[in-house]
């Protein structure tokens, strides 16, 4: 029997995104709240990057929170850094571990070299590479086999670690990151998922369709997706009112999009070329439910470029969001500056 086709428009699929995200209201304060907010993990190639996101969704972030000790830093999809809930290592490690025999030889034999440089004790990364002969960045192909794990605050360049291998299949592994992507990104497709994951496309197409039983077609506006079966009557779900604004920072999980993915959540060929710059990221506007402009932070000033004109309410609640940021280097406070 075949599932039937669902239906969705662009405005169901961002209320459903941003649900699902805690974008519409914030979280409490807990480690079960920032295992959510994670749940597609966090990423912190930009200075603390990841505690802005996690300050969009949980109440009560302050500029340590990143640190809690239910969080851990690794090198996730894509290679790039991530903060992710510590329970779920496997699932940003192995879940991306390579199906082809030699990559997959690779990384193991580089994770082994590195645990007996380390013998348990950490190392800045750049030391532990010429130590092994190699430029410290190949370091990162040995994170998928979920025995490295990173810190960095943004100031120095990160150590490295190594810890036991996880106990997991790293095929099971991979369904596990999968269904994270399809609940976080959904309506989805595998090609969409293999290019965030940073896997082999072939690798992506093969689990949804270990996944197939467990999803539902849905036809969005930009093309034919899945969702997870049981994700299907949040999507249908009236929308809860949106939060009058988030700062999202730049490689927040809402606006980690590729293609198509980008002209659904910003309508606008002008608008998108300034979210998703060739360099370095700004942090987008987000206005009730929609993304409304960019914005950027040197030290304690915040410019926020907007691309329309906001009402007084939009504005001072932009300024709000910019003044509670869990920034440790502000000084006196943020200073909001606004550019059209």
């Amino acid at each position: 029997m075949t599932t039937p086709r669902l239906d969705v428009t662009r405005a169901q699929i961002l209320a459903y995104r941003r649900r699902v995200g805690a974008l519409d209201a914030r979280l409490p304060p807990g480690r079960r709240s920032l295992r959510r907010a994670a749940w597609a993990g966090l990423q912190d190639s930009t200075p603390r990057a990841a505690l802005l996101s996690i300050h969009a969704r949980v109440d009560g972030t302050v500029p340590t929170t990143w640190e809690d000790p239910s969080l851990t830093q690794l090198w996730g999809p894509r290679y790039s850094v991530y903060v992710v809930a510590a329970r779920d290592v496997p699932v940003f490690t192995l879940g991306r571990l390579a199906d082809e025999t030699a990559a997959r030889r690779r990384s193991e034999d580089l994770a082994a070299r590195l645990d007996a440089l380390l013998g348990g004790s950490s190392m800045p990364y750049a030391a532990a590479g010429r130590a092994l002969g190699v430029h410290p960045n190949q370091l990162r192909y040995a994170a998928p086999t979920g025995t490295v794990l990173i810190r960095w605050d943004g100031a120095r360049p990160p150590t490295v670690r190594t810890v036991p291998a996880p106990e997991v299949d790293h095929r099971d592994a991979r369904l596990e990151l999968a269904r994270r992507y399809l609940h976080v990104f959904g309506p989805t497709t595998p090609e969409a998922f293999s290019v965030w994951a940073g896997i082999a496309p072939r690798s992506g197409i093969a689990a949804f369709e270990r996944l197939r039983r467990s999803l539902t077609p849905v036809t969005t506006p930009i093309g034919e997706a899945w969702v997870l079966a049981r994700d299907e009557q949040a999507l249908r779900a009236t929308p809860e009112p949106a939060a009058p604004a988030r700062l999202l920072p730049s490689g927040d999980a809402y606006s980690l999009l590729q293609g198509d993915d980008r002209e659904l959540l910003v309508p606008g060929t002008d608008r998108r070329a300034m979210l998703w710059t060739p360099r370095v990221w700004p942090g987008a506007v987000l206005v009730d439910g929609e993304i409304v402009g960019t914005w950027r932070r040197a030290k304690n000033r915040v410019t926020v470029r907007t691309w329309q004109r906001l009402s007084r309410r939009s504005h001072d609640a932009i300024a709000e969001e910019a003044a509670d940021l869990p920034l440790p280097d502000v000084g006196d406070g943020i200073v909001v500056s606004w550019e059209r």
